[in-house]
């Protein structure tokens, strides 16, 4: 018992680390771009030996794509905790952008990571691999019959820029807007991504 005990233990110090090494490579990212990020120093803002980082991410791709995941999929779930399925599309597309706009307000790293992706090299992969994830909750929204009834036909990252980058560049701006504000920026997000219902 006690051999499983130290295995559990060792497997939650191991998580542990592996998520401080994401997180300091978020926080590296947003403040210095990823010229400032290298694995040497993610390794240092971790609290761990540079080898150590290495262990869980064989390299600075690797990693990027594995914080990138991350940060969607968190994304992901706090835009659709507490989405009302019986609401119309566009009720639901309000509320999902208002929650996005929320979540990253409240965590400007993960807002200003997600925005240095968007402007590198790692956006295609970036990209690819969260829309490879079956579990995201963002693209299983748009494939819901009555929002892609009313979406207009375009890629899905043109539907994303058109409708979700603004919330991730105003958060991480630190923009602060009044709620009618709010209101109007996402009703001018559906608008311009969905054919009048």
């Amino acid at each position: 018992m006690a051999a499983t005990t130290d295995r559990a233990a060792t497997d939650r110090a191991a998580t542990g680390r592996a998520a401080a090494v994401r997180a300091a490579l978020r926080g590296l990212v947003a403040r210095n771009g990823f010229h400032g990020a290298s694995m040497s120093a993610v390794a240092r803002e971790a609290g761990v030996a540079t080898g150590t980082a290495y262990t869980y991410y064989a390299s600075k791709d690797e990693l990027v794509l594995a914080a990138y995941g991350e940060t969607k999929a968190a994304l992901g779930l706090a835009a659709t905790a507490g989405l009302d399925p019986d609401a119309p599309a566009e009720e639901r597309f309000h509320a999902l952008w208002l929650a996005c706009y929320r979540y990253l307000k409240a965590h400007p790293t993960h807002a200003q990571f997600l925005l240095q992706v968007e402007h590198s090299p790692y956006r295609a992969a970036a990209h690819a691999s969260a829309l490879a994830d079956a579990n995201d909750p963002l693209p299983a929204q748009v494939a819901l019959p009555d929002v892609a009834a009313r979406l207009l036909p375009l890629p899905l990252d043109v539907l994303y820029e058109l409708s979700l980058s603004p919330a991730v560049r105003l958060a991480s701006a630190g923009t602060e807007l009044a709620q009618a504000q709010l209101d109007e920026i996402a009703g001018a997000c559906w608008r311009a991504v969905s054919r009048p219902g």
